[in-house]
């Protein structure tokens, strides 16, 4: 495991979003979702493709809190610009299952 100091971790922008939107990715060799995730007036709504059909339904993901890396650049996802990246954790069989706050916080708040 490479080890980094604290200064590259604190230039990471781990942020707290509302998941607006859920719909399948056009043409994806893997499932995934393409999501709209607020992530409040500073930052704004950020699109991201998830891999996360394995456990997550596109209406039970809207209203969701999610937490994401903002600070990355875009990349494209077969037809779809991926402008943020969801976290998540592998479970036993390799699908993911999101990493989300254990309560209420405010939307955009920032990994402290």
């Amino acid at each position: 495991m490479e080890t980094i100091d604290i200064a590259a971790f604190e230039r990471v922008e781990l942020r707290v979003g509302r998941v607006l939107s859920a719909e399948p990715l056009p043409d994806a060799h893997v499932p995934a979702w393409v999501l709209d995730v607020d992530f409040g007036d500073a930052i704004g709504v950020k699109r991201s493709s998830a891999r996360i059909t394995d456990h997550y339904a596109a209406d039970a993901l809207v209203g969701r809190l999610v937490v994401a890396v903002v600070n990355l650049p875009p990349r494209r996802i077969g037809r779809v610009e991926s402008a943020c990246l969801v976290t998540g954790f592998p479970d036993a069989d390799g699908a993911i299952r999101l990493c989300v706050p254990d309560g209420d916080v405010p939307i955009g708040a920032k990994l402290a």
